[in-house]
């Protein structure tokens, strides 16, 4: 594999600011999962009874053969959880993202009026509450269709939004490829939307969560009482908090199911919770599809190189001046495992420095010599590259008087003669004294000592020169 496809820098290290309405410093999103009617049950076809997400202890499937308790313990989702949630939600006037299982729903018309009359948006949970990953990718695919035609049925839209959650490999891939949503949801790798380039086109991600979720309450480590999970959704709303007021503003989102934290004991938690967003200014609750409209509108994608896509002969053009008349650095850069983490200028220089110090001494040592002497001959000939013409120039060496430009050349041949290449410096990081007062410095040092710094300073230039290629 000399491709990475998983992204390990997303916004990096400086993530744009969302410019959240009104200044908002905190983007607080609720998702409710509407999942009960969809689940895994023998009256639904499937091959055996539901075992995830209930307050049974251990639960398992139970292969051919219906189960009343996890039945009993959705129908509760349905019957008392969802109401005690709706309550909850238009009494403090929030607005809510419902994912949606299509056939859930069509099983609930009752709790989808009341979805619709409180503006809620129904974004789309998949056609049935079921693992996905060893469905056939065909299969999969005819799924997502019949989800999306029997949402429109059931509610009268289209879902503009998608999130599996029991998901393949494929599943985002097969999303994306429908081209009907706004947004998808089935990644947990941020605290802000990004857009992903899929198939060519780019698709717009809002990441969900598993550890801001009721679901804990079902699984191990989790939460034992309401207090457990209402102070965990503090704890998360003051760190984010603070960071949007420092300059940073964040989105954090609130994953429940109506089973869950429908329970009196449970929801108590939530309360407390919204208790505390609401004391809090500066805090937009949106519904997801309100921040995926807001995002392609603040931050719509942008076309960018992508350095880790390239073909060997376009990234050795682009890039194959970087280390001086050293072409073969970045044909062998090509060469290592590449990603997404690489598209930008501190990923293509790792590559580039990975290449040249995998080099040989005398690899190594070619590099140097093919830079030019500070203020030498060909500087004065006019025959630099670009790229040593404009740092040079940076820090003040074309500007030299007649005798200043005589010192350099005298250091330059002493340096020369002593090392056995040209002295190296990054130009940029210093002015004409500095780089002056550091070739002198530098030339009572051995060779070995040398040879090393030099190399590193070949990196240094390599690294500014990327920076004007690349974010």
């Amino acid at each position: 594999m000399t491709r990475y496809p998983r992204d390990m820098r997303g916004h990096g290290a400086h993530p744009p600011d969302p410019h959240w309405p009104d200044g908002a410093r905190i983007a607080v999103q609720f998702v409710l999962n509407y999942e009960e009617g969809g689940e895994n049950c023998l009256l639904h076809g499937d091959p055996a009874s539901e075992a995830f997400l209930s307050d049974i202890p251990g639960a398992a499937p139970w292969p051919g053969e219906r189960h009343w308790n996890m039945e009993s313990i959705y129908e509760y989702g349905a019957r008392a959880g969802f109401w005690r949630l709706h309550r909850l939600f238009t009494g403090a006037g929030i607005p809510v993202t419902v994912y949606g299982v299509a056939t859930a729903l069509a099983r609930s018309p009752e709790q989808v009026a009341a979805m619709q009359a409180a503006e809620w948006e129904i974004a789309s949970h998949g056609l049935k509450w079921i693992e996905h990953r060893d469905m056939p990718e065909d299969e999969e695919a005819r799924q997502i269709e019949a989800a999306i035609a029997l949402h429109e049925e059931v509610t009268g839209a289209l879902p503009q939004g998608w999130y599996t959650g029991r998901c393949s490999m494929r599943t985002v891939r097969l999303a994306a490829r429908t081209g009907r949503f706004a947004y998808l949801s089935d990644c947990y790798d941020d605290d802000l939307p990004y857009w992903r380039r899929i198939d060519g086109r780019d698709q717009l991600m809002i990441p969900y969560t598993l550890e801001a979720n009721d679901m804990r309450f079902a699984a191990s480590p989790g939460w034992v009482t309401g207090r457990d999970f209402g102070d965990y959704l503090i704890d998360t709303f003051d760190t984010l908090y603070a960071e949007g007021c420092a300059g940073a503003p964040k989105m954090m989102s609130v994953g429940l199911h109506c089973r869950l934290i429908g329970r009196p004991g449970k929801i108590a938690g939530l309360r407390r919770f919204i208790e505390h967003v609401q004391a809090h200014e500066g805090v937009w609750c949106a519904r997801r599809i309100d921040i995926a409209e807001h995002w392609a509108r603040v931050h719509p994608p942008v076309d960018r190189e992508r350095p880790s896509e390239m073909d060997r002969a376009a990234f050795v053009a682009r890039f194959g001046s970087v280390f001086e008349h050293s072409p073969w650095v970045a044909e062998r850069a090509h060469a290592l495992e590449l990603g997404p983490a690489h598209d930008c200028a501190s990923g293509v220089h790792n590559a580039l420095c990975r290449a040249f110090r995998r080099a040989t001494p005398d690899e190594r040592r070619a590099v140097l010599n093919a830079h030019p002497d500070l203020a030498g001959k060909l500087a004065a000939a006019g025959r630099l590259t670009p790229e040593s013409t404009a740092e040079q120039a940076g820090a003040g060496l074309d500007r030299l008087t007649d005798d200043a430009r005589a010192e350099f050349q005298s250091l330059n041949a002493k340096y020369m003669e002593k090392h056995g290449f040209p002295f190296i410096i990054a130009v940029r990081d210093h002015d004409t004294a500095q780089v002056r007062g550091a070739m002198e410095r530098r030339l009572a040092n051995d060779s070995e000592t040398e040879f090393a710094e030099a190399c590193r300073q070949v990196e240094r230039i390599a690294l500014h020169r990327l920076r004007d290629m690349l974010p």
